[in-house]
């Protein structure tokens, strides 16, 4: 079967600097694999890349065995993508803009009750859902993300900081969402500082530094000391 997300030999160069150096990963379904790292590790280059944004220099980055580079119409059916702070049309409420964004993604079949349903199931309350996005917290705007996620159908969820500046209760939330879309069988791949929700929430833990994966390992063999002990092993010049 075809991993949800792959990356073989991925590497990413501008001139002379190295972004990534010749990543290997492979994502299945249901996975949430947690990437650690420093500003500049070479984080956000790996989530670009699956996403399409930039181009490889050499190797591939795949989607249900689909290459980005080549197919990118085809892979952006299948994924979505949670930025540090999601973009949503301020005046406009939390079920319009995901009405307005799942018929961008071309889920025209959606009415309305559905629409709302689905973002009552990502956490946003009915009476938040009927207000301008304008007066959310940054939490309630990644509800509305998640929601996108869930309307469109993603088989991948990609993640970049997510959860950065969130307070513990929005980040606990935040976290129990992916876990109901990695139960539905998404892929997760999220780019993070945050250890604690890495090893609550992960599959899988991977550290990045200087654009090299140098660690990978399974969440249930380590506890939170143990991966907090590894990582900052692994900062050390």
């Amino acid at each position: 079967m075809a991993a949800v997300l792959e990356a073989i030999a991925l590497r990413k160069a501008y001139g002379d600097v190295v972004a990534l150096h010749g990543l290997d990963l492979r994502i299945e379904a249901g996975e949430v694999f947690c990437l650690l790292g420093a500003n500049g590790a070479g984080k956000t280059t790996t989530i670009q890349l699956f996403l399409g944004f930039i181009a490889p220099t050499s190797g591939s980055a795949r989607i249900l065995d689909l290459d980005v580079a080549t197919h990118a119409l085809e892979t952006k059916r299948h994924i979505a993508y949670i930025p540090e702070n999601v973009m949503l049309y301020p005046n406009l409420t939390g079920l319009e803009n995901l009405e307005f964004f799942t018929t961008l993604a071309g889920r025209k079949d959606l009415g309305a009750k559905a629409l709302a349903d689905t973002l009552l199931r990502a956490g946003l309350s009915v009476e938040a859902a009927g207000r301008r996005v304008g007066t959310y917290s940054k939490g309630m705007r990644q509800k509305v993300g998640i929601a996108m996620a869930m309307a469109k159908g993603a088989r991948a969820l990609l993640l970049d900081e997510p959860t950065s500046g969130l307070d513990p209760k929005g980040s606990n939330e935040f976290s129990r969402l992916l876990e109901t879309m990695s139960a539905d069988g998404v892929g997760i791949l999220m780019a993070t500082h945050d250890i604690f929700r890495s090893k609550e929430i992960g599959t899988r833990v991977g550290i990045m530094k200087h654009g090299v994966l140098v660690a990978c390992m399974a969440t249930r063999d380590l506890s939170h000391a143990d991966l907090e002990r590894i990582y900052l092993e692994h900062m050390h010049d």
